[in-house]
């Protein structure tokens, strides 16, 4: 290792760093979700809330630093682990794993579902509803699932999640302004029978059926609220599942109060869940510490070791890749030549990054698709796959040769390149390095940050110069949940990446099955990664602390929270 990265690499070892997950794409604790999308988006001054002593109380109160403050809690609308963490405890969709190791269980459904194959390729899923009411005492029918997944679809709603929505008939048709929304191949045959026809057989729809996109909403409520206003107004925030809103403090916290409505409502035991809203890690480890919070995510790096140590801190699965995404759309000039963005990719010295900076157990991403899934010949995604040109260490000669390739030898000719984040102490250390070992190349960058709701909007909207940090949670156990992101005109992909030739694997994937299918999975990354408009870094993992009075909660390797069978234990 060079002098320079030594030294670099000290000073930062001696800096507070704390990246997160992002679930789809948010601040997560190792996301975006984010999770990044998992990778410490977010930065404010919260401050907890010292008049509430979370270990002294006999109450049934939870209190859960929920960190950034959610861009939404709308379901339709909703692209955040932070927000999805929420919506999981407020709405229920049909089915719902608990994650007991019991798999998928009916929920608003009052069984599975009932699948049939029909000749023309397509299928058809039959769903029984249970009765159950919302919040307010209304029956939850089937008209409010159909309401709520025509609201994704319409191009009117503008939801970064509508192509999750793809299964379904006329779904992509109707999102790219093709056919009406009235046309989605989802009815109420009656209130209590929901009929849902698919382009064709998809054995992975149940797992959808339970995610964020797809909880039922009342029209009456929502209309034609397309910003999700609705949803941090307690007078408003009607809600089918465990908890409802209550309060809403912009910045500060949000309090959710047991639904009596819930059609469990016998067996939820805690009355209350007080979300905090701090983002500083230290801030919120001195808050865990004195027993204001009970769980969080939010955890100083340099800590971390010694939290797990102490029984303090839990290591989770989590299916998460952190990245930097490229500006399909940039007008640096250097940047549309392939050569130059694999030059900055095999500049990065991911095995420091992970030992160095992160140091959460983090593994180096030299591919998009985490470990964790396997194709039908028993071979897991991402060792079949393989590492393309990237490896763990940086690649600093055969960089520099790639840069002379392109004309730009030394980095000369390569104007300033902004690397853009999300207001957070750790992400600020992440991007810091990745600005020093860039020089190693010859190309100089400046950082810029954005504070995390203002960030989303502009990655999403293609508004950052150059680079963007970037991450992503999975949403369900598939290949899919990562890949259709890049997919032309998904926002969620937040660089603008367009590819006729991925997409047309893509499109193979969503037609096939077993081997044909991974096959094309298998060619989409190859594509994606040859391409060279994301910077893989490393894989998530998914570390919390949590109070030992707190049992029965339980966090998905999705990055989803759920408190509906917790309690707080003397």
């Amino acid at each position: 290792m060079k002098k320079t990265m030594a030294l670099l690499l000290a000073a930062i070892m001696t800096a507070s760093v704390s990246l997160a997950g992002c679930g789809s794409d948010t601040p997560a604790p190792s996301t975006d979700n984010n999770a990044d999308t998992n990778n410490s988006s977010e930065s404010t001054d919260s401050t907890t809330d010292t008049t509430t002593d979370a270990t002294a109380s006999g109450e049934q109160t939870l209190i859960w630093n929920i960190g950034a403050e959610s861009k939404t809690y709308d379901p339709g609308l909703n692209s955040t682990v932070d927000g999805s963490g929420v919506i999981n405890n407020t709405f229920s969709g049909l089915l719902r794993d608990h994650y007991d190791g019991n798999g998928l269980q009916p929920e608003m459904a009052a069984e599975m579902p009932t699948i049939v194959d029909n000749e023309d390729g397509t299928q058809t899923w039959t769903f029984k509803l249970r009765d159950s009411k919302w919040s307010d005492g209304q029956p939850v029918t089937a008209n409010d699932f159909v309401f709520a997944w025509r609201r994704v679809v319409d191009p009117a709603t503008a939801s970064e999640y509508s192509y999750i929505m793809a299964p379904i008939l006329n779904a992509t048709e109707i999102t790219n302004g093709e056919k009406q929304k009235e046309e989605l191949g989802v009815k109420a045959i009656d209130d209590k029978t929901l009929e849902v026809t698919l382009v064709q057989p998809t054995s992975y729809f149940s797992e959808l059926v339970g995610f964020s996109s797809y909880m039922p909403l009342r029209e009456d409520i929502v209309g034609t609220d397309n910003e999700g206003t609705w949803a941090f107004d307690p007078a408003k925030a009607i809600s089918n599942g465990p908890f409802t809103l209550t309060s809403y403090e912009m910045g500060n916290q949000a309090v959710f109060t047991k639904n009596p409505n819930y059609y469990n409502a016998e067996n939820v035991k805690l009355e209350k869940i007080i979300g905090k809203m701090i983002v500083d890690e230290g801030t919120g480890l001195t808050a865990f510490k004195n027993g204001e919070v009970h769980i969080q995510d939010k955890i100083p790096t340099e800590e971390v070791q010694q939290l797990v140590a102490t029984g303090e801190a839990q290591v989770l699965p989590y299916i998460g890749t952190s990245f930097y995404v490229i500006n399909a759309n940039t007008q640096v000039e250097a940047l549309k030549d392939v050569r130059v963005r694999k030059a900055l990719s095999m500049a990065l010295d991911r095995q420091a990054i992970c030992d160095n900076v992160i140091r959460t157990g983090v593994l180096t991403a030299t591919g998009f698709v985490p470990n964790g899934f396997v194709d039908p010949d028993g071979n897991d995604f991402r060792e079949k796959a393989g590492s393309y040109y990237l490896k763990p260490n940086a690649q600093i000669e055969e960089a520099k040769a790639l840069l002379a390739e392109a004309g730009y030898p030394n980095g000369e000719g390569i104007p300033e390149i902004e690397i853009m984040y999300n207001t957070s102490e750790g992400l600020k250390s992440l991007s810091e390095a990745i600005q020093e070992m860039w020089k190693q190349i010859g190309i100089n960058s400046k950082l810029s940050n954005q504070e995390w709701a203002v960030f989303q909007d502009t990655r999403a909207n293609l508004q950052y110069q150059a680079v963007a940090r970037h991450g992503w949670i999975g949403d369900y156990q598939d290949p899919q949940t990562f890949l259709d992101m890049f997919m032309t005109g998904n926002k969620q992909s937040a660089n603008g990446y367009s590819s006729q030739a991925y997409d047309q694997y893509l499109s193979t994937a969503l037609k096939s099955s077993g081997k044909e299918r991974y096959d094309a999975f298998y060619e989409a990354e190859k594509v994606l990664m040859e391409d060279a408009y994301i910077i893989p870094l490393y894989f998530n993992t998914n570390i919390v602390l949590a109070s030992p009075q707190v049992v029965g909660w339980t966090r998905a390797s999705t990055g989803a929270y759920w408190f509906g069978d917790a309690y707080i234990q003397a």
